[in-house]
């Protein structure tokens, strides 16, 4: 698929991998539908984008909210035209160890609302926005991409069964919605980042990032545009589809 003159809606698009996936767009003539429900952050990005020329607004919105997507992917339809592509960036953490134990006792547990709190934004967020778009790529009738952010995670890490569980719901949903969609020439694929230097990794302290790279064998965290560069060879690759891409400097958890 061309990038220029389509549209495209990114969600997650206020900072760190999002606002790359959406200069990426931006710079290669893609028309944006921005989307995240944080809206200063949102405008700086937004900002940028219209600084590359790309036609492109932004939508605050709630992806785990679905009376606000329905909403939300209605205005994109209006404003931009047919969406070509949708990349599923939106997401949180919010780690907990599913049975704390010190000194032989039980002191913690991962409450239920960590728990639905990342399975809201990360999964169910993924299923409304992909439904939406697939809607909107059957009733204009020329295909289209859906690009959806997994993680490494989703094999399993420690403190993280909110987290890993949506991941690899991602996973899941990407490779089934292949399979219903491709009928209608509608690609689903993920993308399964590893560590990438994003606000939260910059911000750690030096001894926990070289913690964090010695076990990455190219020795560094991934740089937001190298994900924003994978996405694009999912857009424009069309015979991909169904599989997850692994991007991860060679880390496996």
């Amino acid at each position: 698929m061309k990038i220029k003159n389509n549209t495209f809606v990114v969600t997650g698009a206020a900072r760190g991998l999002g606002e790359a996936i959406s200069l990426m767009f931006a710079n290669a003539g893609g028309r944006l539908a921005l989307l995240d429900v944080d809206p200063e952050p949102l405008d700086e990005t937004l900002a940028a984008c219209r600084q590359a020329g790309a036609e492109c607004h932004a939508f605050t919105c709630d992806v785990g909210d679905e009376t606000a997507v329905r909403r939300c992917f209605d205005s994109v339809d209006e404003r931009l035209g047919p969406i070509a592509g949708l990349v599923n960036n939106a997401g949180i953490l919010d780690d907990a160890m599913l049975i704390k134990v010190k000194d032989g006792e039980i002191v913690d547990r991962m409450s239920l609302e960590k728990w639905q709190r990342v399975i809201d934004i990360n999964l169910t967020g993924v299923f409304l926005c992909g439904r939406e778009a697939a809607t909107s790529m059957i009733r204009n009738g020329d295909g289209g991409v859906i690009v959806n952010i997994s993680s490494i995670s989703r094999y399993g890490n420690p403190g993280q069964s909110n987290y890993a569980a949506a991941k690899a719901g991602v996973a899941a949903l990407s490779a089934t919605w292949a399979r219903e969609l491709a009928r209608y020439r509608i690609r689903s694929a993920a993308i399964a980042p590893g560590v990438f230097e994003t606000e939260m990794v910059a911000s750690l302290k030096p001894e926990a990032h070289e913690r964090i790279t010695s076990a990455i064998p190219l020795a560094r965290t991934g740089t937001v545009e190298e994900l924003a560069h994978a996405v694009r060879f999912v857009v424009e690759n069309d015979y991909y589809t169904g599989r997850i891409l692994e991007l991860d400097g060679g880390l496996r958890l």
